[in-house]
């Protein structure tokens, strides 16, 4: 206890009246309730502060304590710190004076302090530590606090930087203790070694071969799921502080265990850092957010590779990081494999601006392949697009084609596989039996040791061991089921049954029982990129397939277009067709003509249609499709549907569906071939074609708004 300073002849005449009058404050730091029962150093400091304070004149109930880090682990009401009280009691022109042990060390940096100083000089509060009382609003006095301050603010940083130097050179030589991730333990000497239980390293591996053959967090995740795996975890803090417990899978714990560079044997220190900037103040203690920034594997401050056993290798670790970075969806990611009927989805790049492609879905099982940086980011047209099904269709006959001289590796590497999967399945199995006999037996020995007469714990004894045998008795329950599901061997039949899949590729190929996602894994696994260059707007395309292993094989691709007009032939098209016409010869024997002379429809099909074609010779003007008492039915302002649609400037199509609902008015002919036959004079043509030029989303708008559509309402001739 410091001694009374009345004794020491202790005399200022910067005590005033006016400052007994006010409140005298201790500010001390004491927060925890550890620094309370073990560090009492503070406490003995508090009471000396006091007795200083009562020997200065003040009496004891105009003393008040204040904690330096009140507020930051909840206790203060308004969640505010102790330095911020302070300030807030000596703004309120009631405190005379502040006692501390080293008011230049009563802030964390000179900017509070000087704050501080500002306020008390404003209204008279002095300021007292173990070498004198101060007055801030005198010159002397507050150009020795200011000093004071600097030092203190100096001294902090150099005591800072030296105990982050020596932490970073424990790091630098791999001494830097951290928790030990899932799967390892720390030996008392220091030493980084696998956990001792079989079984959590076995899951460990599991994990890491699971990603390596799924490709993805989630699907690893619904393997344990589904196969009941837990992970094993040691306690990191308590009274079970070292033991093994079994807990679910969960997304985040996986998502730690493959970034980790511990299981690659790897050291690192650095890996992340604060960041000032991105920090939130505020929210509640322990839900801080402390600005924490991942850093890139370049700027990690300590790598010490081989540090200590690993489960992995180092290239393995980094594959696993690249497999996760890609399996994000983004622009520039090839992206995971899905579900969806798109089977080269991340692999087709634009030949025109060097971009990724897109899959575009505008009707069911039905997809394309678009490139669209041009108009999203430049606000330009559309680069290219091509229908998704022919492109698939040439590039799957080109993967299977590379896959039939691996037919025999293909069904040994499967049975290898199914039956490594099956061992490592039943071996875990086997590790679950065990440990649960274990504890059914330990239960039972700890009934056994206790004394009949004490049956109060006896009958809790007996109850916990029928607790472990009933769980040992389910479990084996479970085991048993699962081996009559899949047995550790494959028979002879599974394994026929597999050599014949993997003769008939084609056949596996289309099987019913291989999804989506699986296809395109597979082209992923021997196709590195697809680049595509649309020639104009025909239907010609340039395909490059850049293979995995450097090999390029190049291909003319026929793609379905809107119209005859956008065919590369459709020139040599109609000089042909004119040249039949001419000649007199009938609309079946020009389809057959055409075909053998390699003509096609725009829509890629491998056959001509008769009645496309005669709307095609109408079009063109090159003859009558219909014969002269089919015309004769014709009456004023009526049309055939190819002929006003072409009036209108729109797909045939189009104007059917029109018809189809009510909003024309049109007959269809009784006899063979039963064509469609609309009426429509000049102001209703002028409303076909008002409609037909109006904007989509005017059209969305009436919908919306509940209006009537013009083009509904269909005259009467």
């Amino acid at each position: 206890m410091m001694s009374n300073p009345s004794k020491q002849g202790f005399v200022s005449e910067k005590i005033l009246p006016h400052h007994l009058d006010r409140l005298a404050i201790v500010y001390v730091r004491q927060s925890t309730l550890q620094q309370v029962l073990d560090h009492q150093e503070s406490t003995r400091l508090q009471y000396g502060l006091v007795h200083r304070a009562e020997a200065l004149g003040w009496s004891r109930d105009r003393i008040l304590t204040i904690d330096e880090d009140l507020g930051k682990s909840g206790s203060s009401a308004e969640g505010r710190s102790g330095f911020q009280r302070l300030v807030t009691e000596v703004s309120l022109n009631h405190v005379g004076l502040i006692l501390g042990i080293e008011m230049s060390r009563l802030a964390r940096s000179s900017k509070d302090w000087h704050h501080l100083l500002e306020v008390c000089a404003l209204f008279g509060t002095l300021i007292a530590d173990l070498d004198g009382i101060y007055d801030p609003g005198q010159y002397n006095d507050r150009l020795l606090l200011g000093l004071k301050g600097t030092m203190s603010e100096a001294e902090l940083h150099i005591l800072k930087q030296r105990m982050l130097q020596g932490k970073l050179n424990k790091a630098q030589r791999g001494e830097l203790g951290f928790h030990m991730p899932i799967g390892y333990i720390r030996r008392p000497s220091g030493e980084i070694c696998f956990d001792p239980d079989e079984q959590a390293q076995q899951v460990v591996k599991l994990i890491f071969r699971k990603f390596e053959e799924l490709g993805t967090l989630n699907a690893v995740l619904r393997y344990l799921v589904d196969h009941h795996i837990q992970v094993g975890v040691r306690v990191l803090s308590g009274a079970n502080k070292g033991d093994l417990e079994w807990h679910r899978p969960n997304r985040a714990t996986l998502q730690n265990l493959l970034k980790n560079p511990a299981y690659a044997g790897a050291y690192a220190y650095g890996q992340s850092h604060t960041d000032l900037g991105k920090q939130q103040a505020g929210r509640q203690a322990g839900h801080a957010y402390r600005g924490c920034v991942v850093t890139p594997m370049e700027a990690w401050q300590v790598l010490i590779q081989d540090h200590h056993p690993a489960y992995i290798t180092w290239q393995q670790y980094q594959q696993n990081l690249a497999q996760l970075k890609s399996n994000q969806t983004r622009a520039d990611e090839l992206g995971i494999a899905r579900q969806g009927v798109s089977l080269l989805s991340g692999l087709v790049v634009c030949g025109c601006c060097g971009c990724r492609m897109s899959v575009q879905y505008h009707r069911q099982w039905h997809h394309r392949y678009i490139c669209m940086r041009e108009l999203s980011d430049y606000g330009g047209k559309v680069c290219q697009h091509l229908a998704g099904a022919c492109l698939d269709e040439l590039v799957v006959e080109q993967v299977l084609k590379a896959l039939e001289p691996a037919a025999l590796e293909l069904s040994l590497a499967a049975t290898t596989h199914l039956e490594q999967e099956r061992t490592e399945l039943d071996h875990l199995w086997q590790q679950r039996l065990e440990r649960a006999t274990f504890e059914a037996e330990r239960a039972a020995r700890h009934y056994q040791l206790v004394e009949p007469e004490n049956r109060l714990v006896a009958r809790q004894l007996a109850r916990e061991w029928e607790i472990k045998l009933a769980a040992q008795q389910q479990l084996q329950e479970d085991y048993e089921r699962f081996t009559h599901q899949q047995s550790k061997v494959l028979s002879e039949k599974e394994r026929q049954a597999i050599r014949q899949l993997a003769q008939d590729i084609p056949r596996l190929w289309n099987a019913s029982t291989t999804t989506q996602a699986q296809k395109t894994e597979i082209i992923r696994q021997v196709i590195q990129k697809i680049t595509v260059n649309v020639q104009g707007n025909s239907e010609q395309v340039k395909v490059k397939i850049e293979w995995v292993g450097g090999a390029i094989s190049c291909f003319d691709l026929i793609r379905p277009v809107a119209t005859w007009t956008q065919l590369s032939n459709y020139p040599q098209l109609c000089q042909r067709l004119e040249q039949l016409v001419q000649a007199g010869t009938p609309t079946e024997e020009i389809v057959q003509c055409l075909i053998q002379e390699g003509f096609h429809p725009p829509k890629r099909r491998k056959t001509l249609n008769g009645e496309e074609l005669r709307v095609l010779i109408r079009r063109l003007g090159l003859g009558q499709s219909y014969a002269p008492k089919v015309q004769a039915v014709l009456a004023e302002h009526e049309w055939w549907l190819p002929d006003l649609a072409a009036c209108l400037q729109m797909p045939t199509v189009t104007l059917y569906n029109w018809v189809q609902r009510g909003w024309v008015k049109a007959r269809q002919q009784p006899e063979y071939p039963k064509h469609w036959i609309i009426w429509a004079d000049e102001s209703e043509v002028q409303r076909l074609r008002t409609h037909r030029q109006q904007p989509q989303g005017e059209i969305l708008r009436q919908r919306w708004r509940g209006e009537i559509l013009e083009i509904t309402r269909c005259p009467v001739p």
